[in-house]
């Protein structure tokens, strides 16, 4: 079966949602630092300039959650899903998930947010399968840390492979939108890359190596 994947920040949804989380914990006075929303904005830019500490980066995200009952936060994160991912809702991403829905293809999304922020936003958009950063949970309560290879860079790669062994689908003829350069490992590999509103380095190689760009924003 064909496989339709798709990142998801800034390409399925009109935002970062982990960015976002940063300003929800900081606006609840969820963060275990006072300087939360200063390291968050460090972190971001970093992200885009390429340069992120993936491992730094996920302790960080995790660390209002470490000792909270599951419970507690799937509470919190109703709350962020009304306030910060509601308003960026793309109709267009919808239309575009439905068209490879109407073909038959498998829809999965995978990003280098972790699963806790990610998986609701998925449910959302109606795409069963999901490829995220993982947090660690012993006996219902979050430890802080993440858990396997993050799904980032060429760790997307990786973590589909994986996904992929034993599956009926393969990456023949596959499908892959993404924002961002970071995602270049993973676009590299399939047979339709897409450029979505990307960023300058993303649009730059996209351009030169002849690859489909669209905006989901217009």
């Amino acid at each position: 079966m064909t496989l339709a994947i798709f990142d998801l920040d800034n390409t399925l949804i009109g935002g970062d949602s982990d960015h976002l989380w940063g300003q929800f914990v900081d606006e609840n006075n969820l963060a275990p630092t006072a300087n939360y929303a200063e390291q968050a904005d460090a972190f971001y830019h970093d992200y885009a300039q390429g340069n992120l500490d993936i491992i730094a980066y996920l302790r960080f995200a995790l660390s209002p959650l470490k000792g909270q009952p599951k419970a507690v936060v799937d509470g919190w994160h109703e709350a962020f899903m009304r306030e910060k991912i509601a308003p960026i809702m793309l109709p267009r991403a919808r239309q575009l998930l439905d068209e490879h829905r109407g073909k038959g293809h498998t829809l999965l999304i995978i990003t280098a947010t972790n699963r806790f922020i990610t998986a609701p936003i998925a449910q959302a958009l109606g795409v069963e399968h999901l490829i995220a950063c993982e947090g660690e949970v012993i006996e219902g309560v979050y430890t802080g840390e993440p858990l396997g290879v993050p799904s980032f860079q060429a760790g997307k790669v990786v973590r589909l492979q994986h996904w992929l062994q034993g599956r009926q689908e393969q990456l023949e003829g596959a499908f892959f939108y993404s924002d961002s350069h970071n995602d270049l490992p993973l676009l590299e590999q399939v047979d339709h890359p897409v450029a979505v509103d990307p960023d300058d380095r993303l649009r730059a190689h996209a351009v030169a190596a002849g690859w489909e760009i669209l905006s989901l924003r217009d």
